[in-house]
């Protein structure tokens, strides 16, 4: 219960733009004074937080401001893509202090590459200049599936040789650092749960684009994450019976129907895109970029095809919101950049067609409110949600006690 109380209080005051005094926390945990004090004091001793000035607001004696002091915690984010491997830096506060990318490597072997990965952290910690005793872990955004209680990855479609790879303990050999794993497209919701105001909605869908295509759920304000840690692995959902047959022996799975390579595979055929030179090839993102562009510069066929791409996901998306009744889709992930134009301006009103309580409340269509290309910055919360973030399963008690 004190370490669930102490969570109420951090990530209350995490939420608060301006900062909330004792009396104002109070009030919004539903807690007793003395033991918000009490909560407060342990609080300002670790250096998690800080009092930034008083504050008058009618009679009385001023009331001291708490905030979070960004200084008082650091975490660490590695975001694990088949293109590219980034990593993150991040105070307390969300800032990201030291963000690096580089290519990922599928040709050594998979624990030599996390070991270097490893490495990498080490390196970039060293040279940041924090205090490595402020670090509160590493954060591990994987594609999926995943084993999240040992923090391995189980066989990644698009890394090819990564079968069973036990990230957790490998980085917690290399790094000497607590390590947390879990899926890209839950980092992705974590981070859009922590970059949100305390007024945002608490219950969506994150449709994460990355090479693969996936969700993250929130509902009730916490991230869902379901009995083995591999909720929202929606690649085979139906979206076209008619379409190209999938790996699974089905037709018209978002796998093949939605994904970038997709996509850029249609452009090349339809000419919207030049065909691929062997000798020099394009990585997947510049690909998508090209395509992008045509489509901006009017290319008929270039945005035929991404219409067609956000109609055929605004099928799959609406199984998730007819299931789960949430109020909003954010959209999300390395490649959601080239695809907001055409899916902002459709899938809105396709949604709307498409959802069965479009009599009772809107579906709300966004985009992230997380930078694109700070896919480390959600790797880093999953551990700032583990520090902060109170959840209700810590108030359950032991069934062995």
């Amino acid at each position: 219960m004190g370490d669930f109380n102490q969570a109420v209080i951090l990530d209350s005051i995490r939420r608060s733009d301006e900062g909330l005094s004792r009396v104002e926390l109070a009030a919004s945990a539903g807690l007793a004074a003395q033991t918000v004090s009490n909560i407060c004091r342990r609080l300002l001793d670790a250096e998690l937080i800080v009092e930034a000035g008083k504050e008058t607001s009618g009679p009385g004696k001023p009331r001291t401001i708490l905030r979070l002091n960004p200084r008082g915690m650091y975490a660490v984010g590695l975001h694990i893509d088949p293109a590219l491997t980034s990593y993150a830096l991040v105070d307390a506060v969300g800032t990201v202090l030291v963000s690096v990318d580089e290519a990922t490597d599928l040709i050594s072997s998979p624990g030599d590459a996390v070991a270097a990965m490893g490495a990498k952290i080490r390196s970039i910690i060293a040279e940041s200049g924090v205090d490595e005793q402020r670090i509160a872990g590493v954060g591990v955004a994987t594609p999926g599936p995943v084993d999240a209680a040992s923090g391995t990855v189980v066989d990644p479609p698009h890394m090819p040789g990564w079968t069973r790879v036990p990230l957790q303990e490998i980085l917690r050999q290399t790094t000497g650092l607590p390590v947390v794993v879990d899926k890209d497209v839950t980092a992705a919701a974590v981070a859009e749960l922590w970059a949100g105001s305390a007024a945002s909605s608490t219950d969506f869908v994150f449709v994460y684009i990355g090479t693969g295509i996936g969700a993250g759920l929130v509902l009730n304000d916490e991230v869902v994450r379901g009995a083995s840690g591999n909720v929202g692995e929606i690649g085979h959902i139906i979206t076209d019976p008619a379409g190209p047959e999938c790996d699974c022996g089905r037709r018209g799975c978002v796998k093949v129907t939605c994904m970038p390579e997709t996509l850029v595979a249609q452009a090349r055929e339809a000419g919207a895109l030049a065909p691929a030179d062997p000798k020099k090839p394009a990585s997947l993102p510049d690909d998508v970029a090209a395509l992008a562009q045509a489509a901006a510069d009017g290319n008929p066929a270039a945005r035929q095809i991404l219409a067609n791409s956000a109609q055929l996901m605004a099928g799959a998306v609406s199984v998730l919101t007819n299931l789960l009744d949430v109020a909003r889709v954010v959209f999300g992930g390395p490649f959601w950049p080239q695809l907001a134009p055409t899916y902002l301006a459709q899938m809105p009103a396709l949604l709307a067609r498409l959802s069965v309580t479009t009599s009772v409340h809107s579906v709300d269509v966004v985009g992230t409110i997380v930078n694109s290309g700070e896919e480390a910055f959600g790797a880093a919360c999953l551990v700032m949600e583990k520090t902060f973030s109170p959840k209700a399963a810590h108030l359950l008690l032991d069934s062995k006690l």
